[in-house]
């Protein structure tokens, strides 16, 4: 009796740190492997990865600064050794580290002589400086600086546009680089012969310090399943079908007793099909609800109060905020 030799595949994906180094508090360094893999699919995560790391993740940098006594940006200033523009240009090269949402104010308020850094920013709790040596100016004579400062918290990269009116109240816009992975790279090793061939993806991280590589590569990854994850919503009847009111209703939104139905006329196949994205959630609402894999408004409406609560970081000001706007959205009755 012959028997057939049959191959049993017992591939498990697993993902190493193999090489990871501070080379300053401003640049650190990280090397990641991910295997075995099929042929081609380490390009297609290596790519996408890359992308969501340059692009997907969340920064905090100075946005704004303003001071009364600037009359514009290319000025300079008796005592000061650097003109306005460069002091913007160090303001734009401080790296921040913070849990905040949106934005938030803080100053800088120093005396001369001597060197103004990053020591010198007065900030709020929610925010910290990842070097307090970064030099931001010179003061050569016993004068004052006194600048205030917008921190934002935000993704990507955004060009200040430049206007006379922001010029006029001495406020002025900083380009803002929120990324806080400096470069990603991938490449591919592969082993095996004729239809056995696997893959090994190699990543490699390059970030500001404001977050380290394997951070960085978490919530890289988190943000690439959260783009993805509408797609594992399955129709559960096609859209030419007519729902039938009579066998249901609308969820009520339990955590807040005005509110009964959303839009009479809404019918529950309609709620599977608005996603939170669309709502104009402020960031951090926004968030709390995607970690808890609420991605629709039919979601969200089967969610209590005493649910929402439980979301960590989520706030009754937050149901309340949340509240409004639905309302502004919606017609409740």
């Amino acid at each position: 009796m012959v028997r057939e030799k049959v191959t049993v595949s017992t591939r498990t994906l697993q993902w190493k740190c193999v090489e990871s180094r501070v080379d300053n508090k401003r640049l650190c360094y990280g090397r990641f492997i991910l295997s075995p893999l099929i042929k081609g699919q380490a390009d297609t995560i290596g790519i996408a990865m890359r992308r969501a790391l340059l692009g997907e993740i969340e920064g905090t940098c100075i946005t704004r600064a303003k001071s009364e006594k600037i009359p514009h940006e290319y000025s300079t200033i008796v005592g000061i050794q650097e003109s306005v523009h460069e002091i913007l240009m160090n303001l734009k090269e401080i790296g921040l580290r913070s849990n905040m949402y949106g934005t938030c104010g803080a100053f800088i308020c120093a005396r001369g002589p001597g060197y103004v850094t990053a020591q010198d920013i007065i900030s709020p709790p929610s925010v910290e400086i990842v070097d307090n040596t970064q030099h931001i100016a010179r003061l050569t004579e016993p004068i004052d600086l006194c600048i205030g400062l917008q921190i934002e918290r935000n993704r990507g990269y955004r060009y200040s546009i430049k206007r006379p009116n922001n010029f006029q109240d001495g406020s002025y816009p900083i380009d803002a680089v929120f990324m806080p992975v400096r470069n990603a790279n991938h490449s591919i090793h592969s082993y095996g012969n004729g239809n056995e061939r696997q893959e090994i993806l190699f990543l490699e991280i390059w970030t500001n310090g404001s977050l380290t590589p394997k951070e960085a590569l978490h919530e890289a990854s988190r943000n690439l399943i959260d783009l993805f994850i509408p797609f594992l919503h399955g129709e559960e009847e096609t859209l030419h079908l007519e729902y039938n009111r009579h066998k249901g209703t609308l969820p009520p939104l339990t955590f807040h007793d005005r509110l009964a139905k959303l839009r009479k006329n809404k019918k529950e196949r309609e709620l599977k099909y608005i996603f939170i994205d669309q709502l104009e959630l402020p960031p951090r609402i926004y968030n709390c609800l995607k970690r808890c894999n609420i991605h629709t408004l039919l979601d969200l409406l089967n969610k209590s109060q005493k649910d929402l609560m439980k979301i960590e970081d989520f706030r009754i000001e937050d149901v309340k905020q949340l509240l409004g706007i639905l309302e502004k959205h919606f017609t409740i009755d």
